[in-house]
This record gives structure tokens, sequence and C-alpha cells, in this order.
């Protein structure tokens, strides 16, 4: 069962478990099986699982034990249907269970079409009695993000909770409604969705055992609603609930992520891991999350540690980034293609054609390749067309293939006009160069007695002391705009463009008129290039529009 977080990155959302391990010594119920799945233990719930059809081979055993391949970060589609297949060998009609999990692989596989019409004769072949094979099927059906039914589910899992209110509602039912309508929200934008969900998680959060679960659910369902502050809250009550629950720990890890805030992420996905259990696949999936979270050695080490032990051509897509981030083109060309020849066609995203462009495109500029250069950013196109965020394409592209526009420096501020109050700053960056504050009111006495140059001047003077304040590129284009200097004034504005896209979400927010702003003096200053201009002017639209820009855009059109 899987909930999704909007930067567009899986991960299985799952529970506690309820036991503690003395050597080899696992448990022998389903039940403890299962909380070890939801708490990311999956090599040990593969042993409990396996250990229990070995006992007693039942049809709901080897759902269980062919779930949990599919549960883990990268879903194991063969060994999930070995288990399920002998499930079915029981009873090709009555292992319900069973003929579930392969319609889960056939949904996990894309064929969603087919994986409803199966979960729909399931469900009337059992005559809708068992309500866990009810819910079970619910699950299903949002247990993966880009191939799922939220509205089936929702259905099953409502059923399910009525034909069990008079025995007591197990809480997995109600937080796995929570999960259905949290997928529907994502599908369809609906914050109604979003407040359906949390009203199921609130409802199972009194009879939950493990009350990180849920708490962690809700942390989770906020950072899809993109209310940072109360998936914050939540995510630390899940922590605070129980401080060895290792997806609380994934999550928060995702949470710094989106605020940039690396050292905090890396060292969230370094608890998780170390909650989690050594199955080669959790220790891939760590290797993942570390180099999202810009930890390249930890992510390089956990890599070499388990490539040998694991068969998923997923590793292949890991080391591929990895070498890329090494700018070892060559190695990481050879590890996407072989990734994308080996893997299933479900699983290659279009982060992987946009990953092979930028590796193009470095290979494009070492070989003064054009043709290639142009080709890798067609293949960039299509990671920017699924709005993908792995990357910033454009500034990847840029340093990939050498096109990126350098600022020229500005020596000096010139002979223009001047004040008793620039004199004043002057002298006092002599003593401080880098006194921000000082260079901030520089720039702004410079544009008041409007000396472009001198401002030019001194804006790059912050930005070289605040390299990642993006004010300071807005400063900069537009003293570098109003002095005549269109090609310092685009990268000046570009870069702007650029450095708040690595801001937090809020601070984007924060930041789009100015955004808007800048696009539509791009808009301005590539009039010589319509097809370049009318990209501009549409982004400044787009972002924030206002009357001006709509002006100028119907004016470019006639």
């Amino acid at each position: 069962m899987e909930v999704r977080v909007g930067i567009s990155k899986k991960l299985a959302m799952v529970g506690v478990a309820a036991f503690s391990f003395a050597g080899v010594a696992y448990a022998q119920t389903a039940e403890q099986g299962m909380n070890l799945v939801e708490s990311y233990k999956f090599g040990q719930a593969k042993e409990v699982f396996s250990q229990l059809v070995a006992k007693e081979a039942t049809d709901k055993n080897f759902f269980y034990l062919g779930n949990t391949y599919l549960s883990q970060p990268e879903p194991d589609f063969a060994k999930a249907t070995e288990a399920f297949n002998k499930g079915v060998a029981l009873d090709a009609k009555k292992s319900f269970y069973s003929r579930l999990g392969l319609a889960s692989v056939k949904l996990g596989k894309g064929d969603k079409a087919g994986a409803v019409a199966d979960i729909k004769t399931i469900v009337k072949d059992s005559r809708e009695k068992d309500t866990d094979l009810l819910a079970e099927a619910g699950k299903t059906l949002v247990k993966y993000e880009k191939n799922n039914d939220p509205r089936y589910a929702i259905e099953l899992l409502n059923l399910a909770i009525a034909k069990s209110e008079k025995n007591g509602t197990p809480a997995w039912y109600l937080y796995s409604l929570g999960d259905a309508y949290s997928a529907l929200g994502v599908q369809t934008k609906s914050g109604v969705d979003y407040g359906n969900a949390m009203t199921a998680f609130e409802k199972a959060l009194p009879s939950a055992k493990s009350k990180a679960v849920v708490y962690t659910r809700m942390g989770a369902l906020w950072m899809n609603a993109k209310a940072w502050d109360k998936a914050k809250t939540n995510l630390d009550q899940a922590v605070k609930a129980d401080p060895s629950y290792a997806p609380a720990y994934k999550y928060l890890g995702t949470f710094f992520s989106m605020y940039q805030d690396w050292a905090q992420a890396s060292a969230n996905y370094k608890k998780y891991l170390s909650l989690a259990d050594n199955d080669p696949n959790t220790v891939l999936d760590y290797a993942k999350l570390a180099f999202l979270s810009k930890d390249f050695e930890g992510a390089g080490t956990s890599l070499n540690s388990v490539f040998d032990k694991v068969q998923d051509p997923i590793k292949y897509r890991i080391k591929a980034y990895l070498d890329y981030q090494k700018k070892d083109y060559a190695s990481a060309k050879t590890n996407i293609e072989t990734f994308i020849a080996q893997a299933e066609k479900s699983r290659i995203q279009p982060s992987d054609t946009g990953l092979q462009g930028l590796i193009q495109a470095g290979l494009g500029k070492a070989n003064n390749d054009q043709a290639a250069i142009a080709d890798a950013k067609a293949k960039i196109a299509v990671a920017k067309a699924a709005k993908d965020e792995t990357f910033n394409w454009d500034e990847e592209f840029e340093v990939a293939s050498g096109s990126k526009k350098s600022i020229t420096t500005v020596a000096g501020p010139g002979d223009g006009p001047t004040s008793a109050a620039i004199d004043a700053l002057n002298k006092q960056l002599a003593a401080d160069p880098k006194d921000s504050d000082a260079l901030y009111k520089l720039a702004t006495e410079y544009q008041n007695v409007e000396n472009w140059k001198g401002a030019a001047y001194a804006w790059q003077r912050l930005t070289d002391v605040l390299p990642t304040w993006e004010s300071g590129y807005y400063g900069l284009g537009y003293a570098f705009q109003k002095a005549g200097d269109a090609e310092n004034a685009i990268a000046s504005y570009e870069r702007f463009v650029s450095t708040l896209a690595t801001k937090t979400p809020a601070e984007k927010e924060k930041g789009k008129e100015t955004l808007a702003t800048v696009y539509y003096n791009l808009a301005n200053l590539t009039k010589g290039d319509k097809v370049k201009s009318l990209e501009y002017i549409n982004k400044s639209i787009e972002t924030f529009s206002t009357p001006e820009a709509v002006s100028l855009k119907e004016s470019m059109s006639k």
C-alpha cells in the first residue's frame, strides 16, 4: 500500500513491528509478518511468511508472501507471481487472495483494465463475505501510484467497513480508506478528498495499535496538500509515538528534501535505513534516497555493498545517476541503457529519458557534437513535459552542454552620477567588502541617481557575497536592462529563475509575482527570437497574469 508525495517520488507507507528479534527467532503469525512489512522490514517479513507457508500452505499465506515482494520499494513481480501461482494451485476458483495477488501484479505492470476486471470477478465469486478480502482488494487498487483506481478502492473499503462494524472494524480498514481518498486527492487535485482522507485517519487513530502508522499517513497527506507545518507536526508525532518506526524517518527525509535541507534529509534517510533491515532491496532504496539528498558518497557506498546481491535492474538506474554526477558520461550511458533494456516497460519513467538527454549533452560537449546536443534537448523536454522534478532540467542541461550563460564581470561603477550617500557607502565597504547590508544600500543608491553601471557593479558584488539570494540576480538583471546590456540582463534574469527553483515551496510561492515580472522582462529582451519571446510571455501569464503581460502577448501574436 502506498501514499503519494508530490515530488514524484514513490514511497510505500506502513506500520510498526510488534516484537523484537533474538538471533533468528522470527515471528510465526501472519499478523506479525504484516507488521514487519508495515515497518519496512521486508527481508524479515519474507522469512516469516516463508516459514508460515512451509508450516501451513494456505491461500492467504501465499498471498502475504507474494504481497511482501510487491510492497518493497521496488516490486519483484516474478517472485510475487511465483508465490501467487502456488496459492492458486491449491484451488483455482476459491483461492481468492492469491487471485487478488495476480491481479495486483497485472495492475503494477500497467494493465489497469484487466486488473480491475479481475478484482470485480473475485469480489463477485467471494460473495462479499470476507471483509479482509474486500479491504485487501481496496488496498491493492491504490498500491501503485501510476496505475490505480481510487474510486473503486473507496467503494470496496467502505463495504468492508460497513460489514465489519458489528464486530469492530480493524483500524487498518480505516487508514486504508484514508490512503484511497489520498490517492483520489492526488488524482483529482481535490481538497475535498484530502478532507475525507484525514477524517478516515482520525477515525483509525483511537483503535490503531501503532499510532505512528497513522500519524505518518497524516504527515504524508499534509505534504500532498502542501501544508508543510502540519506535515512536520504529524511526522514529529509519529516519531514521538514510536521512535523505532522507520517509515516516519523516510518521510521526514522527503520533507527536508523539499526544503533543500540536505543535511537533515540525509540524516533522516540514514535513520530510516538503520531501523528497517539489511534486506538488499531496502539498502538499494536508501542508495536512491541518499542520492536525492546529495549524499553521493553514502549513495555510492550503499549501492556497491548490494550491487551483486540484487537482480533488480533499478541498480543500473541508480548507478547511472551517480556516474552522471561524477561526469562519467560514458559509464552513465551504459548503465541507463542497461536499465531501460532490462526493466519492465511500466517502470521506465520520463526522468530516464531526461537523464539520457543530460548524458548525451555531456558527451556532445566533449565531442563538440551539436547535433547530439540538439537531440539531448529534445529528450530533456520529455521529462519537463511530465513535470518531473528529479532535476532542474534546464540548468542541468546548460551545465552538461556547456551552454550556461555567464554574466560579464562589471569592473567598477564608472564615472556616472554619484551622491554623498554613495561615497559614504563605498568608504564603509572599503573596510568590509562583504557587508551585504551596505552593498544592498549601495545598489539602491546607484539606482536612485540612475547610475545603472554602478548599480550593476553593486548588485554583482552582492550576488558574489549571497550567491543563493535570488533577489540579487533580479536587481542585477534590472540594472543591466536599464543600462542597455541585453545579453547580461538575460543571463542575470535566467540566474534568478534557476536560483528561485531551488527554494522551498513557500519561498517559491512568495516569489511568484517577481518571477512573472522576470519572465515579462525576458520576453521583451528576446523579441528578436519570436518563439523564445512567446515562451517567456506565456510563462509570465501562467505564473502571475497581469494586463501588461496579456497585452504584450496580444501584440506579439498579431
